[in-house]
């Protein structure tokens, strides 16, 4: 190890948005950094390519501003210039055989006002009976974490679970809300059950004050905006713009195609083992982040004494793998033409009508900055990204690529009557790429801080704690940072 008088050298394993972001808040501190990413790209789940010569993200497309990091950064990072909201369309819901307003006042699925519920068209009416009853039950007993379905099912019966909850959950998580965990997948709602009898009422508890409903001729506001704007925002080149320009203004050597296989103590740092097995490579390190999903996390420090239980949990944590297919369509494709005349900017679908689609994002309507593009050659064209892909569905994402396509493009045509194929797809398969935070999923995160905030100089960050969001990960980020600068900062000079 080199002695502790030369500059720090902190390790980030891991050159996603997390990996990155804590790069980058370490810019201008008296430390060297070194970024270690495994595959041949930087960005993780952020990436952005042409699809009919318009650049589309192909991972996550938008991040909350009602959490400020990720619009933190982004102003930090010198891309404000760049940011674009969506435009005040709405989003449904395509069950029970038809595109249906997804309700205005809901939290996550969860409904504040029965007779818009009915209204919506979403559930039977035996259904809005059952949700109906919530506002009159006794208080549903809840000890310790329960799964979502549990709780909500009990509060406002299984449909309201199927086809509104569930399908909301598995945009975000690709889980199943029989399995996702109450407190770490809601935990607004369910802090504020604890203090409102109905759930609904919690809900209620949760939105903004009511803003007047759309023109008539319109479908119900989505569950993308707010009063004052919206919830959401981009970057106008791309999400996937943002990670090449934190590694750059990070100033840290950020490298590529270099897998880390092992991390050990060494003296009063760190050693980790790089690249293959034939031909090693050392790194020593003062300090170290682990940015990386929780299995490859376990299996790194595996042989660090002492950690046994944060292995343990970190192997806990499942993930689920996705695919985006992205469609092009000539806009005259479309009845109307264009899907602007839909009224929609997208559309959901429960688990339980059947559907290898579970959500459609019409991102030319969308996203204005994106409406009226036209490829070379040719008049305009309609995006349209399907997310296929949910916890258990392994077999159906062994298709090729052709295959997943051609399936979208039949589950689109059957839901809003564009007629012929699209001009162009682009498939993009994310393994293993969100994590399931199921029952006791707080209780594992904690075990995993507590024991690696009890070894020196190492610290964690990513979506496996805090929630999937861009500005979750990005919050973990700068708290990793901060981790790794604290235990430097009260280091005795020359160890």
């Amino acid at each position: 190890m080199e002695r502790r008088n030369a500059q720090p050298h902190v390790v980030i394993v891991g050159g996603g948005i997390s990996g990155l972001a804590a790069a980058f808040f370490l810019r201008d501190e008296a430390v060297r950094v070194t970024v270690l990413e495994g595959s041949p790209r930087l960005g993780g789940k952020l990436s952005v390519s042409e699809i009919g010569g318009i650049a589309v993200d192909e991972g996550a497309e938008a991040l909350l501003v009602t959490r400020p990091e990720g619009i933190a950064l982004i102003a930090e990072a010198g891309l404000s210039d760049q940011r674009t909201v969506p435009g005040p369309t709405s989003s449904a819901i395509w069950t029970l055989g038809a595109l249906r307003p997804l309700p205005r006042r809901q939290f996550m699925g969860v409904p504040s006002d029965m007779t818009e519920l009915a209204k919506s068209g979403v559930l039977s009416d035996e259904g809005v009976a059952r949700a109906s009853q919530d506002l009159e039950l006794p208080p549903t007993a809840r000890d310790g974490d329960v799964p979502v379905a549990e709780y909500v099912g009990a509060r406002l019966g299984e449909e309201v679970v199927d086809r509104l909850v569930d399908p909301l959950l598995g945009g975000v998580y690709a889980g199943r809300s029989a399995e996702l965990s109450f407190e770490a997948t809601l935990p607004a709602l369910a802090a504020a059950s604890r203090k409102h009898r109905s759930l609904a009422e919690a809900a209620r508890s949760l939105l903004p004050p009511p803003v007047p409903a759309p023109a008539p001729a319109g479908p119900a506001q989505a569950a993308g905006t707010r009063a004052g704007g919206s919830v959401f925002t981009t970057l106008a080149g791309g999400l996937g713009m943002l990670p090449a320009y934190l590694a750059k203004a990070s100033g840290a050597e950020v490298r590529t195609a270099t897998m880390a296989r092992e991390l050990v103590p060494a003296g009063s740092g760190w050693r980790l083992t790089v690249g293959s097995a034939a031909a090693p490579e050392h790194l020593d390190a003062d300090a170290v982040i682990l940015a990386i999903p929780a299995r490859p996390a376990g299996r790194l420090i595996a042989d660090v004494p002492a950690v046994s239980a944060a292995v343990t949990a970190f192997g806990e944590i499942g993930y689920a793998s996705m695919v985006i297919v992205t469609l092009a369509y000539p806009q005259s494709a479309f009845p109307g033409p264009g899907l602007a005349a839909l009224g929609w900017n997208g559309y959901l679908v429960p688990a339980v009508d059947g559907r290898a689609v579970k959500a459609a994002t019409f991102s030319t309507v969308k996203w204005p900055h994106l409406a009226g593009a036209t490829a070379s050659g040719s008049g305009p064209l309609e995006i349209v990204r399907c997310s296929v892909g949910r916890i258990g569905e392994e077999a159906l994402l062994q298709r090729t690529d052709d295959e997943l396509a051609a399936l979208a493009a039949a589950e689109l045509a059957e839901a809003t009557g564009v007629r012929g194929g699209p001009a162009a797809a682009r498939v993009t398969r994310w393994g293993g790429a969100l994590p399931q935070y199921t029952v006791g999923h707080l209780d594992r995160v904690a075990t995993i801080r507590a024991t690696v905030a009890a070894q020196p100089g190492l610290a964690v960050c990513g979506a496996a704690y805090d929630g999937v969001g861009i500005p979750a990960c990005i919050a973990t980020a700068r708290a990793a940072a901060n981790q790794v600068m604290a235990f430097l900062a009260a280091r005795p000079p020359d160890r």
